[in-house]
């Protein structure tokens, strides 16, 4: 099994272009389906839940082909309507399938989606919001079993709470149904918006009427698309917080600064230096690290994908620190991982107080998630000695060519079998 060797305590300096956004192209890869038309995408990010979604869309009947640029996916043949366990077990975004699936055959079955363990992540806020698009479904042996007997009809949902993959799955359903349907209480996460412009380019009719109320009039017809995926401000967030940790100075291109005012915000408070470009940001890291209470919350709030990097930021500030994860009940898994390393932290449910002035010790690691192992790279960059983190196929879900990425500005970094 391959390991992440890691020699700590060098600031890190130069340029890291971002990647494809993960969460938007896997969206954006099951909206796919709907089509029957070739469709062009590019800037998808070279992650294993990409290969994976991939994968899933071949076993329903996809083509896809690569070109130097471009994944062309041709549906014109697609017409299998069952998403396996084997290849949804590794992802929770493989239940956006369901709602193509619905919206072209009528019915689809579907395995209960897996991905990291940080939270039982419950999909019956995407099946209550279905059933009011015309959708009956029953759950059998660890499968959804859904048909809509009379095709999907237009309807007003509310979602019960904010959900970025329930938000999307109906994006999708309800662009095929028979009406208009008004979505309320949405996720307004930037990887919606960009699913919206791959959809209303492909030809569908949806449109924001006020900050979380979506209006979408069915369409039957769709055209041939050639469409490039959003950055990925997840990465983006992750080497932001690599360079304030390591009192670096990197300019991190490819992106768009004001999907990310929050993140921002957050690393000027606690000290760090930023200026920013039209598409890129320049950040320099302080030696003194300032304490700060951090709440996890829905987008426009502090993304809870960001939560373990900020926690090892944290550990450097010069007081005590407080975070409060509000959208997953089991993400504090890399705590442990941490204090073995020589911080300092407590958990008590969805809290944990960082002590701060904390002295990274090099140490042999375990990652836990995918999110997780990204933290452990970035206490690693700061601590003398050699640290090796295992299990780093969780990493490998969602960073493209991360210690190439590292490597390029000064870090010690390298994977072994």
């Amino acid at each position: 099994m391959q390991k992440l060797e890691i020699f700590g305590a060098n600031k890190l300096k130069g340029k890291i272009k971002i990647s494809g956004s993960k969460n938007a192209s896997l969206a954006i890869l099951a909206a796919t389906l709907l089509s029957n038309k070739k469709i062009f995408l590019k800037n998808l990010p070279k992650v294993r839940d990409i290969e994976t979604m991939i994968s899933l869309l071949k076993s329903l009947g996809s083509k896809v082909n690569f070109t130097h640029k471009s994944l062309i996916i041709d549906n014109s043949d697609q017409n299998k309507k069952i998403a396996s366990y084997n290849l949804v077990k590794t992802m929770r975004a493989g239940i956006l399938v369901l709602g193509p699936l619905l919206a072209k055959f009528g019915s689809a079955k579907v395995s209960l989606p897996g991905g990291c363990a940080i939270g039982t992540r419950p999909i019956d806020i995407h099946l209550n919001a279905l059933t009011k698009l015309g959708v009956k479904y029953k759950i059998f042996q660890g499968y959804v079993l859904a048909t809509a007997p009379k095709g999907l009809k237009g309807s007003k949902i509310r979602f019960s709470t904010i959900s970025v993959g329930a938000t999307e799955n109906l994006i999708i359903a309800a662009s095929f149904a028979k009406g208009v349907t008004v979505l309320s209480n949405c996720a307004i996460e930037p990887e919606i918006n960009d699913l919206i412009n791959f959809l209303n380019q492909m030809g569908c009719n949806i449109q924001w009427i006020s900050k979380r109320t979506i209006k979408i009039k069915g369409v039957s017809m769709v055209k041939e698309t050639n469409y490039s995926v959003m950055f990925d401000r997840i990465e983006a967030g992750t080497y932001l917080i690599a360079a304030a940790i390591t009192q670096g100075n990197l300019k991190i291109q490819n992106v768009v600064p004001n999907i990310l005012k929050t993140e921002i915000s957050t690393l000027k408070k606690i000290g760090a230096k930023i200026k920013v470009k039209k598409q890129e940001i320049h950040i320099i890291g302080s030696k003194k690290i300032k304490n700060l209470n951090i709440r996890t919350a829905p987008y426009p709030g502090f993304p809870t994908d960001l939560q373990a990097q900020i926690m090892v930021l944290l550990c450097k500030a010069n007081k005590k620190s407080f975070i409060e994860e509000n959208i997953f009940e089991n993400r504090f898994m890399h705590v442990g991982e941490l204090n073995r390393m020589g911080a300092k932290i407590l958990t008590n449910g969805n809290k944990a107080i960082i002590e701060g002035n904390t002295k990274f010790m090099a140490a042999e690691l375990m990652a836990t998630d995918l999110r997780a192992s990204v933290s452990l790279i970035l206490a690693a960059l700061t601590a003398r000695g050699k640290s090796v983190i295992n299990r780093i196929y969780h990493l490998d879900r969602g960073y493209e060519n991360i210690e190439k990425k590292l490597k390029n500005v000064g870090a010690k970094i390298r994977r072994v079998n």
